[in-house]
């Protein structure tokens, strides 16, 4: 199983393991599907069942809150098993093969409903999706981050899963028409097989071309650990509310997406070829912002991006009718700055394992990822909680004619909430603690803890 693993000459720990480019595509591939399904959750499915389907908006918002409010409970139980997960079963690896036709069924289930359908067909619908990807999502990331314990190798493995990632979101939004209901409800038949035909590929290639020799060092690991380390000040905590709050401000405009460009610049048919443009300039620049992390540090360089992606972001609520071109410069401006989000908060948690080991003596890879999968669903199931009912108390139709002045408040409710909170998140991680220089002194000395012991 190792012999997919590279060493570089004069390094004798897993610290500097490389893993090699067919390695790191297989891995990188699980991303797909689910990417694929999580943008039509995401940008899709709550607009459609509100729009199409005639439910509410402030009942789609409050019926995908309280089914992700479950992943609170899900998360940490899924990482907390997978870490006590037999290794000759494939500690991360069998929780992925189990998950795969869930999550098919699932998707199947949500993304193709009947004409009628009733508040509790969405809610169960919703929490089946949320718990298998939940079942696959949380052992992937910490398979991830046990593939290498280099500071910069992790940046490599988080930017290969993200780059597959966004190729699975670009071809589900090839796949959007939003011309009117019966257009939206075929493009979630279509991204329905898309999910279905990428778990079929890629599970089975993961599953036996990756590694999965992974250590969990479970010393008093337990389900009580997820909450001492939410209740406790440290570096982990401040990067997963940094994180989450950074979540939602990304997901306020992803959910509005689709109603702003249908009512605020009156272009819906503009809606796939404007997000294939986001996360086309979210793929190019990764490479990017894994080069500019090598100089300025993981934190730093996702300081910058969020900053950047503010001053973009900043125009949105003046754009009305017929600004569609300056629209494309914001979404191509913000979708450079997004490549960074997607890539290097994942690599700096995988970090923190080495934290976790040295300062509470336990090595936890598979609960830290649950409660950082915990953090990124909540801050979808925040914003469309939040941000469907405002728009109903406002007076907002998602299916009718509104007002000039209403239409302005969604513009604005689509970017300045969206900034406010991406100015906090930066806030939060300025001067964050475990830089190369910190994570490389923690390394060496658990490698003379654990080799004097």
């Amino acid at each position: 199983m190792t012999s997919h693993i590279r060493t570089p000459a004069g390094s004798n720990s897993a610290a500097g393991q490389v893993p090699d480019p067919i390695t790191l595509a297989a891995f990188g591939s699980l991303a797909f599907p689910l990417a694929a399904g999580f943008i039509a959750l995401q940008v899709v499915v709550p607009t459609f069942y509100a729009q199409a389907l005639g439910m509410s908006l402030t009942a789609v918002g409050a019926i995908l809150l309280i089914a992700r409010l479950w992943d609170l409970v899900t998360d940490p139980l899924v990482g907390y098993l997978s870490d006590y997960t037999p290794a000759h079963w494939g500690r991360r690896k069998s929780w992925i093969v189990a998950s795969a036709p869930l999550i098919a069924g699932s998707v199947w289930l949500l993304f193709n409903p009947p004409a009628s359908v009733s508040n509790s067909y969405l809610v169960l619908t919703a929490m089946a999706v949320y718990i298998a990807g939940t079942m696959n999502v949380v052992p992937m990331n910490a398979w991830g981050a046990e593939l290498s314990a280099s500071y910069h190798q992790r940046s490599r493995i988080s930017g290969a899963r993200v780059i597959f990632g966004l190729s699975g979101t670009l071809a589900a939004l090839l796949l959007i028409d939003n011309s009117n209901n019966d257009t939206l409800r075929d493009s979630l038949a279509a991204i329905t097989w898309l999910v279905i035909a990428g778990l079929a590929v890629s599970v089975p290639l993961a599953a036996l071309r990756v590694p999965d020799a992974g250590t969990a060092a479970n010393r008093g690991n337990s389900m009580r650990g997820a909450w001492d380390l939410m209740r406790t000040p440290s570096p982990f905590r401040r990067l997963l509310l940094a994180f989450l709050v950074n979540g939602v401000a990304n997901a306020i405009p992803a959910t509005l997406f689709l109603l702003y460009v249908t009512h605020v610049l009156e272009e819906p048919g503009i809606a796939g070829p404007i997000l294939f443009l986001y996360f086309l300039c979210s793929a190019i620049s990764i490479p990017v912002w894994v080069r500019v992390a090598r100089r300025l540090g993981k934190h730093r360089t996702w300081c910058l991006a969020v900053l950047g992606s503010c001053v973009f972001f900043a125009g949105a609520p003046f754009l009305g009718s017929g600004d569609t071109l300056y629209y494309v410069l914001i979404v191509a401006g913000t979708g450079l700055m997004i490549g960074a989000d997607l890539a290097l908060p994942n690599a700096i948690n995988g970090d923190l394992i080495e934290w976790d080991d040295w300062h509470n003596n336990k090595r936890r890879p598979g609960l830290f990822f649950a409660l950082w999968g915990t953090a990124s669903k909540l801050a979808f199931a925040l914003a469309v909680g939040f941000i469907f009912p405002l728009l109903d108390l406002v007076g907002f139709d998602a299916s009718g004619d509104n007002s000039d002045g209403i239409v302005r408040t969604l513009a604005i409710l689509y970017a300045a909430p969206s900034i406010v909170l991406k100015l906090f998140a930066a806030a939060m991680m300025r001067n964050f603690p475990i830089d190369e220089a910190e994570h490389r002194r923690l390394r060496e000395a658990l490698a003379e803890r654990d080799g004097s012991g």
